[in-house]
């Protein structure tokens, strides 16, 4: 009987992976969608956002996460956070105009779920009051804010979920 279940949310997880099409981001509402055939959406998920999230992306170090079309490109369970799928980000505009700054575009641009280690980003968890807490109080208060250096991020169930339903390449539009 387990074997059969099993199965059976392979064969669904499967067949859901091979639906999504595209990924769309609206930063202002937090929101992500996993859009199958037919423009319909499978599955909507709230996000975190680079720590400015107002604006396009336009260099390394700004906070910000990138807007425009890129592709969901390389899966990597191994990550420093809970499993990321990798954003195509920069393209060659956005190298351009990082260039006529005199600054680097950056670049790991992800989506990914919670951090594996909050040793990096200490001076953010502090400011906002969640030093003193356990890892999994860090990451529960993480939720009401955008933390990142400019991914998109979601809880580590969601990104398991994510994870599963997506090939790469997918693609990925991410607006305002």
């Amino acid at each position: 009987m387990k074997a059969l279940i099993l199965s059976l949310l392979f064969t669904i997880s499967a067949a859901h992976a091979a639906d999504v099409q595209l990924v769309k981001v609206y930063k202002s509402a937090r929101k992500l969608e996993l859009i199958g055939a037919n423009n319909k959406v499978i599955k909507t998920y709230k996000v975190m956002l680079g720590r400015n999230p107002i604006g396009h992306k336009a260099f390394e170090g700004d906070n910000k996460t990138p807007e425009g079309t890129y592709t969901l490109d390389e899966k990597n369970p191994n990550s420093n956070f809970y499993k990321s799928l990798h954003i195509s980000y920069p393209n060659f505009k956005d190298k351009l105009k990082a260039k006529s700054r005199g600054k680097s575009p950056g670049g790991d641009i992800m989506l990914h779920g919670m951090p594996n280690d909050f040793r990096d980003m200490m001076d953010f968890v502090t400011s906002v009051g969640l030093a003193d807490l356990g890892d999994d109080l860090i990451r529960s208060g993480l939720l009401g804010y955008d933390w990142t250096n400019g991914c998109i991020a979601v809880t580590d169930s969601e990104i398991e979920e994510i994870y599963s339903m997506i090939n790469v390449p997918t693609k990925i539009t991410i607006f305002p």
